[in-house]
């Protein structure tokens, strides 16, 4: 999915800052589920470069094996997981943490998820699905807007105010539907509401018929490091039947997982 975040978030280049690197993550990040197959040409266009560099960069990568190329048109091979699982795999937390998150999808019968925050998104690092069909397709590495979402809303409430503010000021805030909360006032009230109470659920903000209900996961501190959450379809689970017969085993689960950290 598109990132949210805006370029004004990204920290401002150093004398450490290596140019020739920034722009291969730039052109790997160009690839996506609406372009998964692209020419040169247009490689170099999304990303701003020339052609000549695009194409170093995609040869670069090509020889890594992270690229493949048919003569025409460059796409992502299966190799480029090994970026992300080197993430994942440094976090064993995931490892433990997704038998209780399936134990938590058998109870309540519906999608479980865990993310983190990135700037103005949520990544999702763990995701349990059931067999019900829905329209948004997720999977672990998804990216969604933080400001729209439960588990967004639980880490942005970990952020100091002027934090908070920034990242929400950062984000592109487009109304995704008739529900969604855009005005960056109200947008802080409704994170300092999840703050308090300690979870936080979104009625269809995201998606016509969606609600979702996140709990925190936190480290020993007490610091939020990652968000846990159940999703389900308004039609056949109302906000207030997912707040009174799910919500208790979501924060049990949450607070199951913060005891492995």
């Amino acid at each position: 999915m598109a990132t949210h975040q805006k370029q004004a978030l990204a920290p401002e280049p150093g004398d450490s800052y290596v140019q020739s690197f920034a722009r291969g993550l730039q052109v790997i990040r160009s690839f996506s589920a609406s372009a998964p197959r692209q020419t040169l040409s247009e490689v170099a266009e999304a990303t701003g470069l020339t052609r000549a560099g695009a194409r170093r960069i995609l040869l670069t990568l090509q020889t890594l094996g992270y690229v493949d190329n048919d003569g025409k048109h460059f796409a992502l091979t299966p190799r480029i997981l090994d970026l992300g699982f080197a993430y994942l795999s440094s976090m064993p937390i995931w490892n433990r943490a997704e038998p209780v998150m399936e134990a938590l999808v058998r109870q309540v019968q519906e999608s479980c998820s865990a993310a983190v925050l990135d700037a103005t998104d949520i990544v999702y690092v763990m995701r349990v699905p059931t067999q019900k069909i829905m329209r948004i397709g997720l999977g672990v590495g998804s990216r969604l807007p933080a400001y729209c979402t439960s588990m967004g809303r639980l880490l942005l409430a970990d952020l100091g105010a002027d934090e908070l503010r920034a990242r929400l000021e950062g984000s592109a805030l487009e109304a995704c539907t008739r529900h969604t909360v855009t005005d960056i006032d109200a947008l802080v009230a409704k994170v300092a509401q999840a703050r308090r109470q300690g979870w936080c659920l979104v009625n269809q903000e995201l998606e016509e018929g969606l609600i979702s209900i996140a709990a925190p996961i936190v480290d020993r501190t007490g610091r939020t490091v990652a968000a846990l959450n159940i999703s389900g379809q308004a039609n056949r689970t109302s906000a207030r039947l997912m707040q009174e017969s799910m919500l208790p085993a979501l924060l049990a689960s949450a607070q199951e997982i913060s005891r492995m950290l």
